[in-house]
């Protein structure tokens, strides 16, 4: 049975705008189907790593029958092909600079927990350049067990989102 899932993409290195839009054309081959993007948006970096380049982030909604773990992997791959480096892999630096960041944040009303991947993703409801492009995408999305995700938005501080551009290609 297939399910919708919500991907949140983000890149900053090289041409960012061009690593998002690789990211929609190789889940294609991992049995993952874009259905629709957010706009783009230029945010500032959090985490561990604040002197970078500022990210491009979009969210996707896809279509698709794996699951959990498998979808993860579809991810990994998908980042892996594009050049990011991969935990455990020499250069990686977690919150560092990227050339793509694919995160599943969402896969329909699946509540999931396992060592590699919470479902929805733990920081799906504090992160505004998360939440701003998946709530352009669904306006009154209410996250499994944790409430409307526009209530969410409104509790958050700070992190500046700006519509950097339009909506990726999603088409095949």
């Amino acid at each position: 049975m297939n399910e919708i899932g919500y991907l949140g993409l983000g890149s900053n290195v090289g041409d960012r705008r061009t690593n998002l839009q690789a990211t929609v054309e190789c889940l294609w081959a991992h049995d993952v189907v874009p259905l629709a993007s957010s706009s783009v948006y230029e945010t500032e970096p959090v985490g561990e790593v604040l002197d970078q380049r500022a990210f491009f982030n979009a969210v996707l909604r896809v279509e698709t029958r794996l699951g959990p773990e498998r979808l993860l992997d579809a991810c990994k791959a998908v980042e892996k092909a594009l050049g990011r480096k991969l935990a455990g892999e020499d250069g990686y630096v977690k919150h560092g600079p990227r050339p793509i960041d694919v995160d599943l944040l969402l896969l329909g009303e699946v509540e999931y927990s396992s060592e590699r991947l919470t479902l929805p993703h733990r920081e799906v409801m504090s992160r505004r350049f998360v939440l701003v492009p998946l709530l352009e995408l669904a306006p009154d999305l209410e996250l499994p067990g944790r409430g409307l995700a526009s209530d969410a938005l409104e509790r958050i501080d700070g992190q500046d989102v700006i519509v950097a551009g339009p909506p990726l290609e999603t088409g095949p």
